[in-house]
């Protein structure tokens, strides 16, 4: 229990503490990238729950709730559902992808497995959170989102967080899935 109190600490704070990156004013789609990434590294410490518990990685009761939740607030932003949706699927999918992995590296390295993992209420809690954030972003992109410029804005906005992130090849390949579907009209 007192590791199980420890973990989440430390994930929250961690995760809190973790600012967005730097905002370029002509860069119109970094905060949403940015926050998308930061939604994606919360991937290692759900993992790392759901492993320590046996859970599966899959968990289509909580996929319908986050895809429910993200429509109904894309509704009161004037963004289609089915457009969050397609997002927010990309977005699950990119994380549950970054899970296997690290699922796969501990079936390969037990010793590299880990002993403690916050809880997951506390990891759900700040996608939640980061949710929000995106379903706001995105509302507020809206029209760069629909535009001929929106896949040259999105480049130059992956590009700017993973560096300033530090993303390794794996973040980097699931940022690009959690994006794909951003720019419909491109």
């Amino acid at each position: 229990m007192r590791l199980t109190v420890l973990a989440t600490a430390i994930l929250t704070t961690t995760l809190a503490a973790v600012p967005a990156a730097a905002a370029d004013p002509g860069d119109p789609l970094h905060d949403l990238i940015d926050a998308a990434a930061q939604r994606l590294a919360t991937a290692d410490p759900v993992a790392a729950s759901k492993w320590l518990s046996g859970g599966p990685i899959t968990d289509p009761a909580r996929v319908g709730q986050v895809l429910d939740q993200v429509a109904a607030e894309a509704v009161k932003g004037g963004v289609p559902t089915d457009y969050a949706k397609r997002v927010f699927t990309d977005q699950i999918n990119a994380t549950e992808g970054i899970q296997y992995s690290r699922f796969a590296g501990w079936k390969f390295d037990p010793a590299t497995a880990p002993s403690v993992a916050p809880d997951l209420s506390a990891s759900r809690a700040v996608i939640d959170g980061l949710n929000h954030r995106m379903v706001d972003q995105i509302g507020a992109q809206w029209p760069v989102l629909q535009s001929p410029q929106c896949a040259a804005d999105l480049a130059a906005a992956k590009a700017a967080v993973a560096a300033e992130r530090g993303l390794d090849d794996l973040y980097r390949a699931a940022l690009d899935v959690a994006t794909r579907s951003y720019c419909p009209a491109g």
